[in-house]
């Protein structure tokens, strides 16, 4: 039998998620992160495909990358336990901002007071990015809603979906992002790469230069990943896509229990509760993770062979000898 709420209260892990329910809170969480991730704008060099940008998931929540200003590091930490965004650096500065659904403009004035008073002199930018109306931060008065229960949901089932998708990376030799957190598009997503360059991409995200979608996706992709809802979805799924899409895509049929292909989106979709409701969680997404990428590949032309390997072990590394020798 599927394990009961009360399991899944007790293992904090793929709890019950309810968009409809969930949905302001949910768009409060993505508007506050909208800030968190404009520190490493200015402040790191740019990574291939705009990783540096991405956020990290955490036991506690979500962190940026360290960020070097000066003569020392600083890196902020949105903390969905303690419903607080704490900034450290590495002079010693510790200091948080409460949330508690204060407006974005709020917000982004307490964030940029913290960073005045650490020292820190950085553009931390103006308005959101990926959504629409982009209205600028400092503008943004509207007040929001929180709910603590809700945001230790989300960050349980993004932790959850986060330990799969480091699974299913560890199946790959050839070039992979890490699982990592978007805040323009608030999903967590893991990238596979072919090698090869991929067609010109048309851009048009909204409130996204085109000269970063057309890095972002400057070579042919496998990518997974995995959002609250929102965006034709009305509950929160898994998803799984090629750029550019290979001829017959849609056609797959896929062996997942309750995934499908979503003709608007062109992407499959595996929804959330489907995998938080089967007996074994874990295994049910990384079907779904392993087939898609192998449908999209196969019918890319990827090569899937030096491309491959065995799934990771706990500890140690796969047996490159017995590997290259056909045992494994």
């Amino acid at each position: 039998m599927p394990p009961s709420e009360q399991d899944r209260a007790s293992t904090g892990r793929w709890p019950f998620l309810d968009y409809a329910a969930d949905k302001a809170v949910i768009e409060t969480c993505h508007a506050y992160l909208q800030i968190v991730g404009k520190l490493p704008t200015r402040g790191r060099v740019w990574t291939n495909h705009g990783w540096q940008l991405a956020l990290r998931v955490t036991p506690r929540g979500f962190r940026t990358y360290t960020v070097g200003l000066g003569d020392h590091d600083a890196e902020m930490h949105f903390d969905c336990l303690a419903n607080e965004i704490v900034l450290e650096t590495s002079a010693g500065f510790r200091a948080s901002v409460a949330l508690h659904g204060q407006s974005v403009a709020e917000l982004f004035q307490s964030l940029t007071a913290l960073l005045e008073r650490a020292g820190i002199s950085t553009d931390i930018g103006g308005a959101p990015n990926e959504v629409e109306p982009a209205i600028p931060f400092k503008s943004d008065d509207r007040q929001r809603h929180w709910d603590e229960s809700a945001v230790r949901r989300f960050h349980a089932a993004f932790r959850s979906a986060d330990r799969v998708f480091t699974l299913f990376r560890s199946h790959f030799v050839g070039k992979s992002s890490p699982s990592h957190l978007f805040w323009g598009s608030f999903d967590l997503a893991v990238t596979r790469f072919s090698g090869k360059e991929a067609p010109l991409h048309p851009g048009g995200v909204p409130n996204l230069p085109d000269r970063i979608t057309r890095e972002a996706y400057s070579h042919e992709v496998a990518s997974a990943g995995f959002w609250l809802g929102g965006s034709g979805i009305e509950e929160a799924a898994f998803y799984a896509y090629g750029y550019p899409a290979p001829d017959g895509l849609s056609d797959t049929i896929l062996s997942t229990p309750g995934a499908y292909w979503h003709a608007e989106l062109g992407e499959f979709i595996l929804p959330y509760a489907k995998v938080a409701q089967a007996s074994d969680p874990d295994a049910a997404l990384l079907s779904f993770l392993l087939e898609t990428y192998e449908a999209i590949a196969t019918r890319a032309g990827w090569d899937r062979a030096a491309l491959e390997i065995p799934g990771g072990q706990f500890g140690q590394p796969y047996d490159m000898a017995s590997l290259r020798e056909g045992r494994v």
